[in-house]
């Protein structure tokens, strides 16, 4: 008789927060679980009875399970165990879930997405203490940061991350799989109410309306109301130039961005610190998500080591009309935010502004100046989105304590 083994996670000195699993399928016997871990003196008990419970949830009643254990929590002992439990053949069609924590509010399509922190969707190591360094999202990546063998043990993860772990104030997102991978990628998460899902490699708005369909229907079997916002990644040619068509494909859609990656190489050209290569696509996403009402999202910087020319580039990315990009390190998250927010001098001009033309309009006048220069309706909407983009970063009401401090 062949033996059904199968096995997911990993552990070595170099390993932390995750556990391998090995669960191979017995006839008889019940569950035997054979348990290395650095902390079994303290939670050696508590593990070995999880293993049982999340087998016996997947109706396996005869297994032996090895596990070496470096200190992973309960949310990550469960998926590693279902994972290789299905590796073996075992648990077919049942899920195994983690008590939820409380979901946070549901995200406004406008919310602030300055930043977006990448975590590699297979590395548990790195979800619990994402949402200290404060960016305004957090991506569990599901595509390009996870092996590809590794694809159905990442998905479970994401999953019980998504229902185990405080994100904080962070908006919940997820990048799935390429399609039609991703489709099996949704029927995990979404159950889950992430805030956000990113749809990689998007050439075409068929793809969007497949993503959103699928969604559709899982919430309708979940009886999830909640939205669940959209952004696609233009990544190459093709999509760049369907770029309009694809923000207008679905409503829930709340931002396009861009993949600079995966498009340079559809070009054939090196990606280079200026972006000087890229700038038409650039432009084309910023026009397009404009165009349509939706936020533009830059692309992620990806040399860690160099903020001088991380700065340089968001801030030129704020200058093109992009609200946000995308971060692969923490530490690039307050240079970003930095960037990305209205100075002082550019608030307080947006305030006179505002109040020029507020007390034009209270006399009457169609014409209106401040100092030498006449302001009329688009430079007012324009300073009336950069006073809202403030208030929402917390900066306006500094500013307006630093104007009523010179007018005294």
């Amino acid at each position: 008789m062949e033996t059904r083994t199968g096995a997911a996670g990993h552990s070595g000195a170099e390993i932390r927060s995750d556990l391998c699993v090995a669960v191979e399928a017995r006839d008889h016997g019940g569950i035997e679980v054979v348990l290395q871990s650095r902390v079994e003196p303290y939670y050696g008990a508590s593990i070995r009875r999880q293993a049982e419970e999340v087998l016996e949830a997947l109706s396996v009643r005869h297994a032996l399970v090895r596990i070496k254990d470096e200190g992973a929590l309960p949310f990550v002992i469960a998926a590693r165990i279902e994972a290789a439990a299905r590796r073996a053949g075992l648990g077919e069609g049942t899920r195994v879930l983690p008590p939820r924590v409380a979901l946070p509010d549901p995200s406004a399509r406008d919310r602030l997405r300055r930043s977006r922190l990448y975590l590699p969707g297979s590395e548990p190591k790195y979800f619990v203490n994402a949402a200290l360094h404060g960016p305004d999202g957090i991506i569990l990546d599901l595509e390009d940061s996870v092996h590809p063998d590794e694809k159905d043990a990442a998905r479970l993860l994401v999953r019980n991350a998504l229902r185990a772990v405080d994100f904080l104030r962070c908006e919940r997102m997820v990048r799935i799989n390429q399609l039609p991978l991703g489709l099996q990628d949704l029927d995990e998460i979404v159950p889950e109410s992430p805030d956000l899902i990113l749809i990689p490699k998007v050439e075409n708005p068929n793809q969007i309306v497949e993503v959103n369909t699928r969604i559709a229907e899982i919430k309708s079997d979940y009886g999830i109301s909640r939205p669940i916002w959209l952004m696609p990644i233009l990544e190459s040619a093709l999509g760049i130039e369907n770029a309009f068509a694809i923000a207008t494909a679905s409503d829930q859609i709340a931002a396009l961005t861009i993949g600079l990656e995966d498009y340079t190489a559809d070009l054939g050209v090196a990606k280079t610190a200026t972006g000087a290569e890229s700038l038409y696509a650039r432009l084309r996403t910023v026009n397009a998500a404009h165009a349509t009402g939706v936020q533009s999202i830059d692309s992620a910087f990806g040399d860690v080591g160099d903020m001088e020319g991380l700065r340089a580039w968001a801030v030129n990315s704020r200058a093109l009309g992009f609200e946000g990009m995308g971060c692969v390190h923490p530490s690039q998250i307050a240079v970003i935010h930095e960037a990305f927010a209205p100075s002082p001098a550019e608030i307080e001009k947006a305030r006179r502004i505002v109040s020029a033309y507020k007390e034009a309009q209270e006399k009457g006048l169609g014409v209106v100046s401040l100092g030498s220069k006449m302001i009329d309706p688009p430079v007012v909407q324009r300073a009336l989105k950069l006073m809202a983009r403030a208030q929402a970063m917390g900066l306006g009401e500094q500013t307006a304590t630093m104007s009523a401090r010179k007018e005294c």
